[in-house]
């Protein structure tokens, strides 16, 4: 595999000078900033403090062990609703126009367990740049040899069962992140194909003393305070764990692996043979466009087109330059996908889970994510 993928425009489509005009135009022509408004930074605050209230009143030792049980659920919720709403934009540079805003809030990261620093080269770098390309983008490399998310991965027979045991397996994403995952990460000396071999000293030291610091805030000052066994805190810190990875892990795949986005492979020369932008149109969907709710939940990640496409626009803007986006990929004869709720996108990641498990021939099953239709229905601005 070539190390390089360079995307080529070589049909010179305008899709994204057009549609980069039009919504730098929508910004300029309503005298709006892209960055957080009034009821962005309520939402930020909304779930800082949910977060550490809820900490709190676990810390506080004065609830039953059934009742910390639940607060410590609803904590693990909290902390995947800080990634997607505060720490997500602010690591992108989208919630505020001031670099040191973003940095601050983009710290919220820890609050999960995780490295802000080592989630910008995952994230921002790899995943943003190389979206669904099998041996650059890891995020469709969830479980090697478990759960198949890439169609040109050579498949397992018991993969064939990966659509029932691939949702509890999400679930330890949070726990592979917080024990395991930036470790990995900051030491191997690639991500995807990305050169990772070299990081200042202090990151290295930031990392470390952070996970520790995490360590002593969730498992030992719980096991110091509380009058619970070790091991009741080990479950409770699990728990909180598994929701937060399901909610995490189900988000993101439901942006990527669906049906009707593309997993393209490169050429010889680690061509691919479009625009950036246009392969960003095919390898994501939407799901939930119309659902405030979902919309509230998961700062906007439910309108993962327009984050591909304006990473530094936050995501409290999405449903107003939807329409723009829309207008201008149907104009250029390109696919906008999206899945009306979210049940139909998570009935729609099973379908493709399930396909990819039992279909070992990587150029039809490649063909056929390609051109599945996906459910589309209008969004409301």
């Amino acid at each position: 595999m070539n190390s390089t993928v360079k995307f080529t425009n070589k049909d010179r489509s305008q899709f994204f000078s057009t549609v980069r005009k039009r919504v730098d135009a929508y910004f300029v022509d309503n005298n709006i900033s892209a960055n957080a408004n009034g009821a962005m930074w309520r939402k930020a605050i909304f779930f800082l403090l949910g977060y550490s209230l809820l900490y709190g009143l676990i810390i506080s030792n004065q609830f039953g062990v059934w009742t910390m049980l639940g607060m410590a659920l609803l904590l693990g919720s909290f902390a995947a609703f800080i990634g997607f709403n505060v720490s997500h934009d602010a690591m992108h540079g989208a919630f505020s126009s001031q670099s040191w805003v973003n940095r601050w809030l983009g710290n919220s990261f820890y609050l999960l367990g995780a490295s802000p620093y080592v989630w910008k080269i995952t994230h921002n770098v790899v995943h943003h740049t190389y979206t669904n390309i099998p041996g650059h983008d890891e995020d469709i490399d969830v479980a090697p040899g478990l759960i198949r998310l890439d169609p040109a991965e050579e498949s397992h027979p018991w993969q064939r069962y990966q659509q029932f045991y691939a949702f509890p397996l999400y679930g330890l994403a949070s726990l592979s992140w917080v024990l395991r995952k930036d470790y990995v990460k900051i030491f191997k000396e690639k991500i995807g194909q990305h050169d990772n071999s070299t990081h200042a000293k202090r990151e290295y030291i930031t990392l470390f003393a952070t996970k520790l610091a995490y360590y002593v805030l969730f498992l030992v000052v719980p096991m110091l305070v509380l009058d619970l066994a070790w091991w009741q805190v080990l479950v409770g810190f699990v728990a909180m764990h598994l929701i937060e990875g399901l909610i995490l892990g189900l988000v993101f795949q439901l942006a990527h692996v669906v049906e009707g986005t593309s997993f393209p492979v490169p050429g010889d020369n680690g061509t691919i043979e479009e625009a950036w932008a246009i392969h960003q149109m095919r390898t994501t969907a939407n799901f939930a466009p119309r659902s405030a709710i979902a919309a509230f939940f998961c700062g906007g990640l439910n309108r993962q087109i327009e984050h591909h496409l304006f990473p530094k626009v936050c995501h409290i803007h999405y449903p107003a330059i939807t329409s723009i986006v829309k207008r201008t990929a149907e104009e250029h004869g390109l696919p906008y996908l999206e899945n009306a709720t979210f049940f139909s996108a998570l009935q729609s990641h099973y379908r493709i889970l399930k396909q990819l498990g039992t279909a070992p021939v990587a150029s039809s099953l490649l063909k056929n994510l390609v051109h599945h239709p996906v459910v589309e229905e209008p969004t409301l601005n």
